[in-house]
């Protein structure tokens, strides 16, 4: 399997326009998610861990109480690929806002 080449940065540009509520900094991609309690959020974790292991793509995840705060970048590339704006966008939708 080839290894994925990092996106130019027009190119991140454009892909982050698709998912306006992701931020990009430092090479990654971070979004922060709010529930109701920590039940919610804890529930949204595992939906969103079972996108990343369809995916093959793992996010770098913290949770305190009701804040899941979600954080992509393909490490073997060295910096963002389509995989990381893809799960994003997988993402966006089971976690709704």
């Amino acid at each position: 399997m080839m290894k994925a080449s990092p996106l130019l940065e027009v190119e991140v540009s454009q892909r982050l326009a698709a998912i306006p509520r992701w931020a990009e900094k430092n090479s990654e991609i971070t979004r922060t998610f709010e529930f109701r309690d920590f039940k919610a959020a804890l529930a949204f974790v595992n939906k969103v861990g079972e996108l990343a292991e369809n995916a093959g793509h793992h996010p770098d995840i913290d949770i305190r109480w009701n804040k899941v705060k979600l954080a992509l970048t393909t490490h073997d590339a060295g910096g963002l690929t389509n995989k990381d704006f893809d799960l994003a966008a997988k993402i966006d939708g089971v976690g709704g806002m």
